[in-house]
């Protein structure tokens, strides 16, 4: 495990990486947010029809 060499190898993505911008931050942001309300609808409705049928 030679340090010194994965340590210059994070140094240079860091350096090649870049703050985005806010059209490309907000874009992101509500891509993840939609997925996220979506996993959530599908287990509220998971969850309505465990309820509604008792036997399952």
């Amino acid at each position: 495990m030679d340090v010194p060499l994965e340590l210059s190898a994070y140094t240079r993505v860091l350096k090649l990486a870049s703050t985005p911008s806010w059209e490309e931050f907000s874009q992101i942001a509500m891509i993840a947010g939609a997925g996220i309300l979506l996993i959530g609808l599908l287990g509220f409705i998971i969850f309505v029809v465990m309820n509604a049928i008792p036997g399952v």
